[in-house]
């Protein structure tokens, strides 16, 4: 389990953790938002980016389940597979966010599901994933 990295150009992100916001990089110049955050908007190569919270609804675009792996906290791998998805925000098409979704079996889960954020505890600290809808 990496340390999360926090500098100039993360700490609006890690910081919306905190109040339990999602936030992306927005560039204030084409309105292109985009993860990771950059100093840069990758689309117009304008410094004027900002954060901003989104929604955190979407749908899954990816989903893996993982049998085994790098130790991880909440994450237990003898109870089955861990699932990590990859979600599209609503907010853009291509604007998209990796984490793990709970309160769902893994054998359940499939491309396309309507999904949103919510937030769980790891090491005491607010940690976003997301929930299938409906």
């Amino acid at each position: 389990y990496a340390p999360l990295v926090v500098d100039r150009d993360t700490a609006d992100f890690y910081r919306g953790w905190l109040a339990r916001e999602l936030r992306v990089a927005r560039c204030d110049a084409c309105g292109h938002r985009f993860l990771p955050p950059r100093p840069v908007c990758p689309r117009c190569w304008s410094a004027d980016v900002g954060a901003e919270a989104v929604s955190g609804r979407g749908t899954i675009f990816l989903c893996m389940l993982l049998h085994q792996g790098p130790p991880a906290p909440g994450v237990d791998y003898a109870q089955g597979p861990h699932p990590v998805v990859t979600v599209e925000l609503a907010e853009q098409t291509g604007l998209r966010f990796t984490s793990t979704v709970v309160g769902t079996p893994p054998a359940e889960l499939a491309i396309g599901q309507s999904v949103t954020l919510d937030w769980i505890e790891r090491n005491h600290v607010p940690f976003p994933v997301f929930r299938v809808v409906g």
